[in-house]
Parts: C-alpha cells; sequence; structure tokens
C-alpha cells in the first residue's frame, strides 16, 4: 500500500515509521522542513514541503495511487479541509483526520470522515485505568449512544451459552477474553470461570445490562 500522511510531528513520523517497517510506501507532507527529522536517517519515504490540501504538493506525495491518507496536523481546520480534498478530488475513499474538538468529530464523522477525537480519547484511556473495569468504555461510537465494555459476570453463569447471555441482557457479546487468547464466540459457546466477556450495550442499556449480569439467570 501506499499511504500519504499530513503533518510530521510525533504522531506522523511514528506513524510513518510504522507503515515503512510493515513494508508499504509512504509519503510525507510538513510545512516545515526541520520537521522530517523526526522521520530518522533510515526513512525511505518521500517527503514533501507544503500543506496537505493543495493538489499539487498532493499529487507529488503520490495521492493519485494512494491507498490511504492521514490527516494529523496540529490543526483540525486543515486536517478536515485536507480529508475532504483527498476525498472528493482524488477519490481516496481510506482517509482519517485527526481532530482536537469532540463536537466536530462527531459532525465530521456523520459526514463520512473518520476522525479520532485526540482529547476525547486519551480521557477515556486515562479514566479506563483509573476506575474499575467495566466503568469505562473500551470503545464508543461518534454519537456517544453504543458503547463496547468489559463487564462483570457472575459465577453463576458459568455454564450458560454466550445465547443465554444476549437474550437475558439484549446486548451483543463481540468477544470473549479466555485464558490469555481473544475469542469470537458462537451462540452456544460455553461461559467459563475466568472468562472476561466484553459486550456491546446501548448507553440507555447499560444499568440494567450490568444489574442482569451481576446476578444469577432468572429461571423462566
Amino acid at each position: 500500500m501506499h499511504i500519504v500522511i499530513m503533518g510530521c510531528g510525533r504522531v506522523g513520523s511514528t506513524l510513518a515509521r510504522s507503515l515503512e517497517k510493515r513494508g508499504h510506501t509512504v509519503a510525507v507532507i510538513d510545512v516545515d522542513v526541520d520537521a522530517f527529522r523526526r522521520l530518522g536517517p533510515d526513512f525511505g519515504g518521500r517527503t514533501v514541503k507544503g500543506v496537505g490540501f493543495d493538489r499539487e504538493v498532493l499529487v507529488e506525495a503520490g495521492i493519485e495511487s494512494a491507498d490511504g491518507f492521514a490527516a494529523v496536523s496540529s490543526g483540525d481546520n486543515s486536517n478536515i479541509l485536507a480529508a475532504r480534498v483527498v476525498r472528493e478530488t482524488f477519490a481516496v475513499d481510506n482517509v482519517v483526520a485527526r481532530i482536537y474538538d469532540p463536537g466536530r468529530a462527531e459532525v465530521y464523522e456523520r459526514l463520512g470522515i473518520p476522525t479520532v477525537a485526540t482529547v476525547r480519547w486519551t480521557a477515556d484511556q486515562v479514566l479506563r485505568r483509573l476506575l474499575p473495569a467495566g466503568s469505562e468504555p473500551l470503545w464508543r461510537d461518534p454519537s456517544g449512544s453504543v458503547r463496547i465494555i468489559e463487564v462483570h459476570v457472575d459465577r453463576s453463569w458459568v455454564g450458560r451459552t454466550v445465547r443465554d447471555i444476549e437474550d437475558a441482557t439484549g446486548a451483543r457479546v463481540p468477544f470473549l477474553f479466555r485464558m490469555g487468547s481473544a475469542l469470537v464466540p458462537k451462540d452456544t459457546t460455553i461461559f467459563q470461570d475466568g472468562d472476561l466477556v466484553y459486550a456491546a450495550v446501548e448507553d440507555a442499556s447499560l444499568a440494567r445490562v450490568e444489574d442482569v449480569l451481576a446476578a444469577a439467570p432468572q429461571e423462566v
């Protein structure tokens, strides 16, 4: 794959080196030539001075044959403008933009531009390390209405199937963590002692799901 990155700060340079190590070709765009020093002497990709929403700059970076574009500069407006130009002018579908303002991030997600909301992501990561398991989501959709959480399941559920859990809660179980490995369960997968259950839950149903699984199964 060929990936074009706008922004050679700490995120952009780390992303560029990681992609190159995985065998992909990379072009990095930045207005500051000195920023390219972050790539290190072993970087074999292309560096282009300019802004990532300038069509000529993008063409020089190989956008016409690119498989993906990441806008990770320090400016929200620049990142969104560049992402839109790349998607609408050069028809690159695999586009992502870093956004500091969570409110803006949700708006652009609804417009079809995937975003990484830096402040919200960082806050969530810190909260998950401060608070008990399950208190903060492992993943949350851009609208904030659905989340994936690690949910506590009472031991009395051992021997029940994943379908039993889903039927009782109305939630979905996308994966389990069992004996050090992740597992995508089937309906018939049996919940075992020591399993960690990860559930996709609507925010409005979160308390009920946690209450149901914290207690013994209700016999029908």
